[in-house]
């Protein structure tokens, strides 16, 4: 291996004293140049727009590629600087897997043919999904990136040649320091009974060498604080650029937001269509749809198995008020009510329900009944019949099963 001893060991020297300077700055025991108030803090607020940044382009990642695999993958791809394959989002998958299953279970069947409409909605959520992501990585993600990348690093890398100034300017302050202090030493008036005539010479020989030696040591210093305040004012100029930064990771954020409000846009609108499609159906492909559409079968709906009625301590729901419509007037006696030739179903009680008048039907909680309407029938009131008895029940105390 082909290498510079003299560049290692001076390498290896600078390292050692470097070590021995912060050591000694550490103690006390070493000058230190302090940098002015405003390059602080303007270090400190890159550093801060440094990592946000970085924790913002992290969990950014996470949330539009939530698999750790794939983005390692993507990782090395841009590292190689190669194309990312394109990847299958998981609602394409899962429309892809409905359509196919729907083939299985034939296309001409209730369920076959609900299975293809709502798979061609998930592909179509795939869809969006995917250009949300291309979108947001072009327009959020690569501006981070570049900054982390590319604007940070130049910024660190000038940073760390001020310190290095910082410290060459330091030695020079100590030596030129210690320089004074040896020159005054031999300049002091010796001891004419200790001294020999020789010593005089010697004295006025050392003294000249130390004045030269502070001579040099002040040159030194001129040069290393014009170095150390030509990389300061470079220094200030890139961290002055943080600024410009924000603004425009302001804009990238502006064009993240509008990016994802215009994807979940589009997924509510699929949303919506898709349940315009399913509730267009007939009865007999959705059972579900008797109710919704209470007009198709003459019954009004209950409360969903999930509606707070159905829920463990609830209170049952007021009664609601009596009717004065031709079914409960006196013309017409509950007895004559005939149930219809098609729309009655089963309903489970909810809560127990003592009936007001003979009209009326008492119920008992969990017990099972079926129920229909008639026509001009108030809609918060069901007709009810348990064997051999009838009579109006609240619609409120009732689940309607499918």
């Amino acid at each position: 291996m082909d290498f510079n001893v003299k560049k290692l060991a001076s390498d290896a020297g600078v390292f050692f004293t470097r070590a021995v300077q912060y050591t000694e700055e550490k103690l006390g025991q070493a000058e230190k140049t302090e940098l002015d108030a405003h390059l602080e803090n303007l270090i400190a607020r890159a550093d801060c727009t440094k990592n946000w940044t970085e924790k913002i382009f992290r969990q950014t990642e996470v949330l539009l590629q939530p698999n750790p695999s794939a983005r390692i993958e993507e990782f090395f791809y841009e590292k190689l600087d190669r194309k990312i394959p394109s990847r299958t989002t998981n609602a394409e998958l899962l429309g892809q897997y409905m359509q196919d299953a729907a083939k299985e279970f034939g296309p001409g069947t209730p369920y076959g043919s609900t299975l293809i409409t709502v798979g061609e909605f998930q592909r179509r959520l795939g869809g969006a999904e995917r250009e949300f992501l291309h979108i947001s990585a072009i327009n959020f993600l690569t501006p981070l990136r570049n900054f982390l990348e590319g604007d940070w690093k130049t910024i660190s890398k000038e940073r760390r040649l001020l310190e290095n100034r910082r410290l060459d300017l330091d030695v020079c302050k100590a030596r030129l320091k210690k320089a004074k202090l040896a020159e005054a030493k031999s300049a002091a008036a010796p001891d004419f009974q200790e001294t020999r005539p020789r010593n005089y010479v010697l004295s006025a020989s050392a003294s000249a060498l130390w004045s030269e030696e502070v001579d040099k040591a002040e040159h030194e210093l001129r040069v290393a604080q014009t170095e150390f305040d030509r990389q300061a004012e470079v220094t200030r100029l890139l961290l002055e650029g943080i600024s410009s930064t924000h603004v425009n990771h302001l804009r990238c954020l502006h064009e993240f937001v509008e990016a994802q409000a215009a994807y979940y846009a589009q997924c509510h609108k699929h949303m919506q269509d898709l349940q315009k499609e399913l509730s267009s159906a007939n009865g007999d492909t959705f059972p579900n749809a008797f109710a919704v559409n209470a007009s198709t079968s003459g019954v009004s709906a209950g409360p969903s198995p999930l509606s707070p009625a159905t829920l463990p301590g609830a209170s049952p729901p007021g009664r609601p008020p009596n009717p004065s419509n031709a079914l409960e007037s006196s013309t017409l006696k509950i007895e004559e009510v005939k149930p219809p030739a098609t729309g009655t179903r089963k309903a489970k009680v909810l809560y127990d329900y003592d009936a007001a008048d003979t009209s009326e039907l008492s119920l008992l909680a969990d017990e099972l009944i079926t129920v229909y309407t008639v026509p001009g029938m108030d809609p918060d009131w069901l007709v009810g019949e348990r064997g051999n008895q009838k009579g109006k029940v609240p619609v409120t105390y009732l689940e309607l099963l499918s």
